[in-house]
């Protein structure tokens, strides 16, 4: 695939502290549009804190993320940076979708309610034409039949199709995905990665994927970043980072995922 040469993500110098522990340290990342990008590495490498970054639910406290071009909780005035306005905040996360381990649906509206509502209340679209893209979605992600089912009555993958629905209701340019599959019973697992690789394959959507399916994550994506004590410790094509990784600590980290 020929990838535009804008940068839709673009990290520099990003780092990110709980307390005493540094979750992200000094990552820089430039994620161009178009590209599915994995990310992988063991628990606590700070592959969520990197995407709730993107999505402004956590603040670095040093560096500069881009999202299209556009800087990402500060502005520049006089060459110092500011606090964003949180009016600009809302147009540059606008941009972004993100799908949770949690699916997150609201439970007191069916599955096409909790699809229209971004739709409706924050991109102002008609209710007819909310209703349309909705039913749309929930046929792209095999759920045609579910669209007035209540979440407590969908099993844990339709749940997560819809949240993923939902998200692409928003129409974003780039979309996060954080262990979508982590929360589901395996024989559920297939048929949310499956939604997800042919998103990979018919859009061009920029996408982020945190996961622990190593063989979804080499098939889905066309790029591979292993993070280890917040760092990206290795950055490669799927061939290389499953095949041939150049990082020890990849070998290691891959060997001991792989013979599970």
């Amino acid at each position: 695939m020929r990838f535009d040469d804008t940068p839709a993500v673009k990290l520099q110098g990003v780092c990110k502290s709980f307390g005493s522990t540094k979750v992200l340290d000094n990552v820089n990342l430039v994620v161009r549009e178009g590209q599915k990008l994995a990310i992988i590495g063991p628990s606590g490498s700070g592959k969520t804190t990197l995407l709730r970054l993107l999505m402004t639910l956590e603040r670095p406290e040093s560096g500069t993320i881009e999202i299209e071009g556009e800087l990402l909780g500060v502005r520049s005035v006089r060459g110092r940076p500011v606090r964003d306005s949180d009016a600009h905040l809302r147009k540059v996360r606008s941009m972004i979708g993100m799908v949770f381990q949690q699916f997150n649906l609201f439970p007191h509206m069916t599955a096409i309610a909790n699809i229209m509502v971004g739709p409706l209340h924050v991109l102002g679209m008609p209710r007819t034409e909310a209703r349309q893209s909705a039913l749309e979605l929930l046929d792209k992600v095999g759920l045609s039949d579910k669209a007035d089912a209540y979440p407590r009555e969908l099993s844990g993958g339709q749940q997560q199709r819809v949240a993923i629905a939902r998200a692409l209701a928003m129409h974003p340019k780039i979309m996060l995905f954080d262990e979508i599959t982590s929360a589901l019973d395996p024989e559920l697992i297939g048929e949310v990665l499956k939604v997800v690789r042919d998103l990979s394959r018919e859009t061009n959507i920029t996408m982020l994927i945190v996961t622990h399916e190593m063989s979804w994550a080499r098939d889905v994506s066309d790029r591979v970043i292993f993070m280890d004590h917040g760092a990206i410790e290795e950055d490669a094509s799927p061939d290389v980072i499953f095949t041939n990784p150049t990082s020890e600590r990849t070998r290691a980290f891959l060997s001991a995922i792989l013979e599970r």
